[in-house]
């Protein structure tokens, strides 16, 4: 077994994707240490039984004392107050980092009140599933997957290559881009889709026409996509959209041209339009499948016993 790549790592939060991180260390011996922090104490209770952790805790400036790689796993409105909260307890040195699906709100909130002394390096697993929790996570949820890094102008390029390094041997993929280019990226590939199924599935529910019996009997599989999109963790997605508004706020006014084209085409017949479209869209799908973001089996190699395991973010 090599050398550990950290030796003391804390993860602040312990959901899906802390527990996962915790599974993926394991599995490669990428720490001597891992230090376990969360606010309720029901959940620090259920990560202990999960032998998550080496300590436990849920005072966040107890958790990083003496670590040198920080994970912030919380909803992106939370930053701020733990980056406060653990600044004074920060290790000269220790490399600083979360998994946030927004990055310039990220960058905003934490880096002004983080020491001089440590190396800030947001980043991005894009992996999940619409479980929550620290029972949902599993060493592979990251294996293949991409993890986007965004470091600050100025950012130590060995911090940054320490981060990579243990990315990739969670099994991640690494791109490193500006916070804003990743905020406009996911806010078409990842918020929007989340918002249209969140969307969807409520215009199903309020339809008086439709009794919700109706909606789960006679689901088809394009519905049934949506509602496991729209299952997903409603405080993370709640802060995801309120702080990557304008990103958002941009595709959705790009989405809303797009399908008033769309209906124009319904409208008067416009066969070509709909099949030119369909037809481009079709050939993403595939190139998603060669890429090796997706799987071609039937059902998108679901079943209903079969834990999701697509990116959902």
């Amino acid at each position: 077994m090599p050398e550990p790549l950290f030796d003391r790592v804390a993860l602040i939060g312990i959901g899906l994707i802390g527990s996962s991180i915790a599974h993926a260390v394991r599995r490669g011996g990428l720490a001597r240490h891992i230090a376990v922090q969360t606010r309720r104490e029901e959940t620090l209770a259920e990560a202990h039984g999960l032998g998550l952790g080496d300590s436990y805790t849920t005072d966040p400036a107890e958790a990083v004392a003496g670590a040198d790689l920080v994970i912030l796993c919380v909803p992106v409105g939370a930053c701020e107050g733990i980056a406060q909260a653990i600044a004074p307890a920060l290790k000269p040195g220790a490399v600083v980092s979360d998994v946030g699906s927004v990055k310039t709100s990220v960058v905003r909130q934490m880096q002004p009140h983080l020491p001089e002394s440590v190396h800030f390096v947001p980043g991005h697993p894009v992996a999940g599933t619409e479980h929550s929790g620290p029972a949902a996570g599993f060493a592979e949820l990251f294996d293949n997957r991409w993890c986007i890094l965004t470091p600050p102008a100025g950012t130590d390029p060995d911090a940054v290559g320490r981060l990579s390094a243990f990315w990739t041997a969670c099994g991640a993929n690494v791109e490193i881009m500006a916070p804003e280019h990743h905020d406009m990226v996911l806010a078409i590939t990842s918020h929007v889709p989340h918002l249209i199924a969140y969307n969807i599935v409520g215009t199903a529910a309020h339809l008086e026409e439709v009794t919700s019996s109706e909606v789960m009997k006679f689901s088809a599989g394009g519905f049934r996509d949506f509602t496991r999109i729209a299952a997903s963790d409603p405080t993370m997605w709640r802060d995801v959209f309120l702080h990557n508004k304008e990103a958002v706020l941009e595709m959705l006014g790009r989405f809303t041209e797009d399908l008033t084209a769309l209906q124009r085409a319904i409208r008067f017949g416009d066969g070509d339009t709909l099949f030119d479209l369909f037809t481009k869209t079709r050939a993403i799908r595939r190139g998603i499948i060669e890429a090796g973001q997706e799987t071609a089996a039937p059902d998108f190699g679901r079943s209903p016993h079969a834990r999701a395991q697509e990116p959902g973010e």
